[in-house]
């Protein structure tokens, strides 16, 4: 993601979540060394986008949302593979997020991930009061969490193309395809939210919902 991203994400944001970052939040995720943010493209227009924090060797899904009309078509899950995968590569072992405990959708979508209930906040979410669900995924840099973003990835007709991203020196290419194919969207319309357990940071907040791969 960078900031000429920031208005058609701005734009999605609003559409997806009651309470939507300001542009300065995202501004300031931009400037750190410890975040991973992508947004998706199907063709030009930018479809979703996602964000990762980093703690030491545990990774927190910031957010992942995909514009209502692109719900539906595998965007999320393509996103969340991005952010797993990029995880992974720079030094993460265990990863988790929160997510609504009426969102069952978005909780099965995370479940494909390894990710599994591991506790509950209640009252999180602010607009209504709900609870959330804390899921963690453990040991993701190894073999067996890596064969399943493989079948993950092999699942997605077309795959996902990556542009933009600086080679990181040593590291796995992630499991997406980089054919230069169009790409397609899927699993949206998560209400999801994710972020990290250790403190109330203010990018600790997800929606599943996308797709090329820019960062």
């Amino acid at each position: 993601m960078r900031r000429r991203h920031l208005g058609d994400v701005l734009a999605i944001e609003r559409r997806v979540y009651p309470t939507p970052w300001a542009r300065k939040l995202f501004e300031d995720e931009l400037d750190r060394d410890d975040r991973h943010y992508v947004v998706a493209r199907v063709g030009a227009e930018l479809v979703g986008y996602a964000g990762l924090l980093l703690v030491l060797d545990e990774g927190h899904v910031a957010t992942v949302a995909v514009d209502p009309p692109r719900q539906g078509a595998g965007i999320a899950t393509r996103l969340l593979l991005e952010l797993v995968t990029e995880g992974v590569a720079l030094g993460a072992r265990h990863l988790t997020l929160e997510v609504r405990a009426s969102n069952t959708r978005a909780q099965a979508l995370y479940r494909r991930f390894g990710f599994v209930p591991a506790g509950a906040r209640k009252g999180y979410y602010g607009d209504n009061g709900e609870d959330a669900i804390v899921m963690w995924a453990h040991d993701v840099a190894e073999a067996e969490h890596r064969r399943r973003l493989d079948a993950l990835a092999a699942s997605l007709v077309p795959p996902a193309v990556r542009r933009g991203f600086a080679p990181r020196p040593g590291a796995r290419a992630p499991a997406l395809a980089s054919d230069p194919v169009p790409v397609g969207a899927e699993a949206g319309g998560l209400d999801a939210v994710a972020g990290s357990p250790v403190a109330a940071h203010p990018a600790a907040r997800s929606a599943g919902r996308a797709a090329r791969m820019d960062p």
